[in-house]
């Protein structure tokens, strides 16, 4: 499986205000990039509290677009999704999973949200078994769009394949919420490396895409 960290950020790496304001950070023009990426992936995966910060859609959403829609999968170690969100009214017109620790629950399968439960690893989801239980049933290539502990998640086991990086001309401080959570590094030369293989401007923000080494 191929999996891709798409991150939409401030110049000094952050995905929201310290009061958890995060719409919009890019532009159109970026936006409508990750529609374009989101066709290209079979699953887009985010964590629980951006399900319940932001109430996300995640489709693609672009004019004339038929093709298929990405399975939309949540890594949510305790069963928080809310029965209201968009991801979960919408699961039987759009695939939608939630990988948890927990038992099924009936209220997200009784409204066709299909329920994976794998082991946990430091009280939340196992990224590895996460993405090994997707690969069971079909999924190749996963684009992980937030929030910050799944990108820390992902990044400290070494699990991203790609970076797909928007960065927009705006400064949020130290309070921002950081695009990356804090993970543990043994030393300098355990950190995740990335070769860059393009950069170039998508409306007024900048689109940097990395390959890992």
């Amino acid at each position: 499986m191929r999996v891709t960290l798409k991150l939409a950020t401030s110049l000094d790496g952050r995905i929201a205000t310290a009061s958890g304001e995060s719409r919009w950070i890019t532009g159109p023009a970026a936006r409508e990039a990750v529609h374009r990426l989101r066709a290209l992936h079979s699953a887009v995966l985010v964590g629980v509290e951006t399900v319940i910060a932001d109430d996300p859609e995640l489709t693609v959403r672009l004019s004339g677009y038929a093709g298929p829609q990405p399975r939309r999968v949540v890594l949510d170690s305790r069963l928080r999704t809310p029965p209201a969100a968009k991801l979960v009214v919408t699961a039987r017109q759009t695939p939608t999973t939630v990988v948890t620790t927990q038992d099924s629950n009936a209220r997200l399968t009784d409204a066709g949200v299909t329920v994976l439960q794998v082991p946990g690893k430091d009280g939340r989801v196992d990224p590895r078994a996460a993405l090994a239980a997707l690969a069971i049933s079909g999924e190749s290539a996963v684009m992980a769009e937030g929030g910050g502990q799944v990108a820390a998640s992902l990044l400290g086991e070494g699990l991203v394949d790609a970076i797909e990086w928007f960065r927009a001309p705006i400064v949020l401080g130290d309070e921002g919420r950081p695009a990356v959570a804090a993970f543990v590094l043994k030393d300098l030369k355990s950190a995740p490396r990335f070769h860059r293989v393009s950069a170039e401007p998508v409306g007024e923000d900048l689109w940097e895409r990395y390959e890992r080494l």
